[in-house]
């Protein structure tokens, strides 16, 4: 079946239209929230509690919530040359760690690894008016680069692996130094969500409502759906963009598939609960968001993002284009999936010159058969 090209919602306006703080620090987690949330949703809630915070204690406070991770600095000068035309491409990672306070969610073991169980690549066009979003398969059987981590360890080079074994072996840097690698684009931003900071997130907006066409039962990711209308809360949403086995082929392209319908639903409940109207609703948001995510070191103050985030209020749903980066399933393996090199080259060439992902690039490739299972 072909991956079709979709629209993604954008980033609503009314969420980003809160005062501008001016530019600030560093940081790559939050601005890359906002871009990840019109990938993945759940930052954008949090981007969205940031751009109507005050300052003082307020703005300390949520400045010394974020986490950053110096991306340029591990990757040195070895790496694509930027765009220059104002366009910008943003690597969103979803965590799947066990430790700590995720522990006991989602599903797995504690064995003190973490992994990105979710990966998007947007692509905010010059103007900062259209957006594409490719989303990576974590089972695509890839060549890993020889990758320095953040704290200076060395990982050297190794041939058909899981692309989610980047981050595992080597952190945020190892991952954005294997995307730069498969796709020939430089990362401009990274972004990071963990499960328990997305589960909060989802909790402090009240939930998030969606119809399931079918029941979904999903025991490794503590899922279980009725076929019907749900207002999901933090724990059910995390298992929703997280299950595999409970839906379609049972594969990672149909959990994409949940994925980007979650995120339809998610954005549209962000303008149901009319959080710029109640100032404990907006710093609640912004306090978990802080928290929750990890960003490269551009972005990596409550300035900074806001002013990112505000940058990017003329993106709308009509606007934004969601993909499957192209795959089709290993022959050797049907767990696992194979870049179809010569389409995927489409893409990363549309979007090095700044223009629309042809069709012809996803047509014919591997889906999840999970199109349709959830929706808004």
């Amino acid at each position: 079946m072909s991956a079709e090209s979709t629209p993604e919602p954008g980033i609503p306006e009314s969420v980003v239209t809160g005062p501008r703080r001016g530019r600030g620090g560093r940081r790559t987690a939050r601005g890359k929230g906002r871009r990840a949330l019109r990938v993945t949703a759940w930052t954008a809630a949090g981007v969205v509690a940031l751009g109507g915070v005050g300052a003082g204690y307020v703005y300390f406070k949520l400045n010394g919530n974020i986490r950053s991770v110096d991306i340029d600095q591990a990757l040195g000068a070895d790496r694509p040359g930027r765009a220059g035309n104002g366009s910008e491409n943003i690597l969103v990672l979803g965590s799947d760690t066990r430790s700590g306070s995720n522990r006991a969610l989602g599903g797995g073991a504690d064995d003190g690894s973490a992994r990105s169980d979710t990966a998007m690549i947007v692509h905010v066009y010059q103007g900062h008016r259209r957006a594409s979003v490719v989303s990576v398969p974590r089972d695509t059987l890839i060549d890993r680069p020889a990758c320095t981590d953040t704290g200076g360890g060395s990982h050297p080079a190794a041939s058909g692996v899981m692309f989610n074994s980047a981050y595992s072996t080597g952190g945020a840097a190892c991952a954005v130094k294997t995307v730069e690698s498969l796709t020939g684009l430089r990362m401009d931003h990274y972004l990071e969500v963990d499960f328990a900071g997305f589960q909060r997130l989802i909790d402090d907006l009240g939930g998030v409502p969606v119809t399931t066409t079918r029941a979904i039962a999903d025991p490794q990711s503590h899922l279980d759906l009725k076929a019907g209308t749900h207002t999901l809360d933090g724990r059910q949403a995390l298992g929703l963009v997280r299950t595999r086995h409970g839906v379609g082929d049972g594969s990672d392209l149909g959990r994409i598939q949940l994925q980007q319908a979650f995120v339809k639903a998610l954005l549209g409940q962000v303008r149901e609960v009319g959080v710029l109207t109640s100032p404990k609703k907006l710093y609640d948001l912004a306090d978990t968001a802080t928290k929750t995510v990890t960003t490269d070191s551009e972005l990596g103050s409550v300035n900074a993002l806001v002013d990112f985030a505000d940058g990017l209020k003329g993106i709308r749903s009509s606007r934004m284009t969601m993909v499957t980066m192209p795959v089709r399933y290993d022959p050797a393996d049907p767990n696992r999936v194979l870049m179809e090199k010569d389409k995927a080259q489409l893409v990363w060439k549309a979007l090095k010159n700044d223009r629309r992902i042809p069709r012809a690039a996803t047509e014919g490739t591997a889906t999840g058969e999970a199109k349709g299972v959830v929706s808004p």
